[in-house]
């Protein structure tokens, strides 16, 4: 069974963890200094946070699978979406030991694939996700839309 996986950076961990345990009505399942997941069951996600020097806000999306088998059918979905597929195969991050690959979506959004397989004493170096980007750079994928014109104002936000 595949669990969807939300990873948002924060500004500031200890304020963070206390806002998104009352929100999901659960204590994370990891706690470290720079970063802190839970593994719900409803919904059925693993929602991450860190504080790690980029922009607070969504980092990346991604699934995550229970086994190799499930692990090869998202990986084949990946190449039908279309874009590059940066396969980063074994690796540590976010304190565990996975195996993974990585795409970005048309609004440049990140996406992960991977599959857990054990505990890591180290975050990791980030490459996967440095290596996403920078490729949904190259496709431009990171190209700002022209400004939008401000909304006007209606009744319910006067």
């Amino acid at each position: 069974m595949k669990r969807l996986h939300v990873h948002v950076a924060v500004d500031d961990i200890a304020k963070s963890i206390p806002f998104y345990s009352a929100l999901f009505a659960a204590q994370p399942s990891v706690i470290k200094t720079d970063y802190a997941k839970w593994m719900l069951e409803d919904p059925r996600v693993n929602f991450a946070i860190s504080s790690r020097g980029r922009e607070a806000g969504l980092d990346h999306l991604g699934i995550q699978v229970e086994n190799k088998g499930e692990l090869h059918e998202v990986y084949g979905r990946l190449k039908q979406a279309g874009g590059a597929v940066l396969e980063q195969g074994e690796t540590a991050c976010c304190y565990a030991q996975s195996e993974k690959s990585w795409i970005n979506d048309p609004a440049g959004i990140a996406w992960e694939t991977f599959h857990t397989t054990g505990e890591s004493i180290t975050y990791g170096d980030g490459s996967g996700e440095n290596e996403a980007r920078t490729a949904g750079a190259k496709a431009g994928a990171c190209c700002a839309p022209a400004a939008k014109s401000a909304p006007s104002k209606s009744a319910c936000c006067a």
